[in-house]
């Protein structure tokens, strides 16, 4: 029996049309709009990624950037509205090893062993270097050479004037003349007295002469002997007089002490030069030359890569005047101390090939090759900045 009244069914009616229902508040998922918005943010991650890659110079970055981009497409297109994945394809692709800056050492990969680059910058440096000076004073008459030529050692390069030198030369071959008639007199003498001794002793044994003029004869002798001594004493010392007005006079003519080009030219026909001894500054010299057929570079390198450095490392160098003809470098001497001021180290390298242009004081930027590619010299350096091939 139903006993529920007309009025208990309008009011249960009532609040049946008054209640919330919940598929009038549902939310739909988003919509694929509000994903896209994100993916022009992953495509430059993405090509922030490519360009790394590209900045260690791994020949096959180009192939796994394109993997990383085709994953990263594929795993945009299947993420669901519940929430985002990373790229890991893309994380994957990206080297873990940072660009290496000037002067330390980075990690590179390679088909066996790791290798490491030292990088660092110098100059072109002329360790045989010859300023030439006048030994004696004198005015110059002549010039021989200009700057930029050659020159081998021992020619003429400039001819000196002096009259004092001409005049002790002179006088000192007068003084060795005088030293040999005077030692020629001393002879004589000798001879004289020689001949008195001979005749004193034979009258002695006759009881002709007595002992005491035998006594003198002998001292006479004696004598002569001694000033024939100090007469060939006196003639060594005149042709040693000679000998040394003779060096003055060659020393007159400036000559080559090495082999190389004249880098500076400061004599002028009719200047007065001064002596070696006077001259204690460079711009008092005659002129420079410069050995330019062992040209070396100095470099420094980072502190940190001290344990690194040995003599025989090999690596390659690019000049600021060649930038497009690299050359192959090998490390002769690493300098025994630090730049405080600086934190380097130097390093003396010694070129191989380099330009045919190569100067005194050119700029040079040097990378050096720790590991496996270290001990194989016949390992190409032909791009200035490229890191070691990497067979995959």
């Amino acid at each position: 029996m139903n006993t529920t009244s007309e009025h208990e069914r309008n009011l249960a009616a009532r609040i049946r049309s008054l209640s919330i229902e919940r598929a009038a508040f549902e939310t739909e998922p988003p919509e694929r709009r509000v994903r896209r918005r994100g993916f022009p943010t992953r495509l430059a991650l993405a090509g922030a990624v490519s360009l790394a890659a590209c900045l260690l110079y791994r020949p096959n970055a180009l192939e796994r950037i394109e993997t990383a981009l085709a994953r990263f497409m594929d795993d945009d297109a299947g993420v669901s509205a519940g929430g985002a994945a990373l790229p890991v394809a893309a994380e994957n692709a990206a080297v873990d090893e940072a660009t290496p800056t000037p002067g330390t050492a980075a990690p590179n990969r390679g088909a066996g062993a790791p290798s490491r680059e030292i990088t660092g910058s110098g100059y072109v440096v002329a360790p045989d270097i010859a300023t030439v000076f006048s030994k004696y004073e004198g005015r110059i008459v002549a010039v021989e050479v200009e700057a930029g030529y050659r020159v081998a050692a021992g020619q003429v390069l400039v001819r000196l004037d002096d009259a004092g030198a001409r005049f002790a030369l002179r006088g000192a071959y007068i003084a060795g003349r005088m030293a040999e008639l005077a030692l020629d007199a001393r002879n004589i003498a000798l001879v004289q007295a020689r001949s008195s001794l001979d005749r004193a002793e034979r009258l002695v044994q006759r009881d002709a002469m007595s002992a005491e003029a035998l006594e003198a004869a002998r001292t006479a002798f004696a004598t002569a002997g001694n000033a024939v001594a100090q007469a060939r004493q006196n003639l060594d010392k005149a042709k040693l007089d000679i000998d040394r007005a003779r060096e003055q006079m060659e020393a007159l003519t400036v000559r080559a002490p090495i082999s190389g080009t004249v880098t500076r030219l400061d004599a002028h026909a009719g200047d007065t030069v001064l002596s070696r001894e006077d001259s204690v500054r460079e711009n008092e010299s005659l002129l420079a030359i410069t050995n330019t057929a062992s040209l070396v570079i100095d470099a420094d390198v980072a502190e940190a890569n001290m344990a690194l450095l040995r003599p025989g490392l090999k690596g390659e160098a690019v000049l600021d005047g060649f930038p497009d003809k690299p050359f192959a470098v090998e490390v002769a001497k690493v300098a025994p101390v630090i730049s405080k001021e600086k934190g380097t180290v130097n390093l003396r390298l010694s070129p191989s090939s380099p330009p045919p242009g190569m100067r005194p004081a050119m700029a040079a930027r040097v990378r050096l090759v720790v590991g496996e590619e270290a001990h194989h010299p016949s390992s190409s350096f032909e791009a200035p900045h490229g890191g070691p091939q990497d067979e995959g």
